[in-house]
């Protein structure tokens, strides 16, 4: 597994012995990072459920400003750190603007910042449970930046339809495939 496009572009990523992180492949990353490319520089990002560390140094690599990695699994967050210091050396960046937090996803802290990019990659057998409380958090989270996105993925069986929120694109097809959803919060209407 390695970083697909930017400054890091074939950067490999190390991911914890056994079944703690399912990465995210690099294929669908680069289709989902060929749809967001003019929304990534200078964006500051939000990974969620960040494993490996993929979707938010793909981010990073690509142009984006900085971000926050929440990843519960102590494991996968000690390879989040090495893969986060190895993508900042590869192109001479230091790791100001970033922040790993070794925390729950739907408790746990995202930083002072509000991100324009969120990253959502939870274990599939958890999506249908975690996705409501995930969406609840973000309205609130997010509601200072309504053009903020949303990129969830999950299996190509499952369809999101989180209250408030709007698919705009997914990418991928197909039972127990891969895809990528793309939502973004609903404005509220004037007046």
């Amino acid at each position: 597994m390695r970083i697909s496009g930017g400054a890091a572009r074939g950067i490999p990523l190390v991911v914890p012995k056994g079944d703690a992180v399912r990465p995210a492949t690099d294929g669908l990353r680069q289709s989902a990072f060929s749809s967001l490319a003019a929304f990534v520089p200078g964006a500051r990002f939000l990974d969620l459920f960040a494993g490996s560390g993929a979707y938010g140094l793909e981010a990073l690599s690509r142009g984006a400003a900085g971000g926050v990695f929440v990843e519960k699994n102590a494991k996968a967050a000690a390879c989040l750190r090495q893969n986060l210091a190895a993508v900042c050396k590869s192109f001479g960046r230091d790791s100001a603007g970033l922040e790993v937090f070794q925390a729950d996803a739907l408790t746990g802290p995202y930083g002072d910042t509000v991100p324009d990019l969120v990253f959502i990659d939870p274990p599939y057998d958890l999506i249908l449970a975690v996705a409501p409380v995930l969406f609840a958090r973000l309205t609130v989270a997010l509601a200072s930046k309504p053009e903020a996105l949303v990129v969830f993925e999950m299996p190509g069986e499952i369809d999101l339809a989180p209250a408030g929120w709007t698919l705009v694109k997914r990418l991928g097809k197909g039972i127990r495939q891969p895809t990528v959803a793309f939502f973004r919060a609903n404005r509220a209407s004037p007046g």
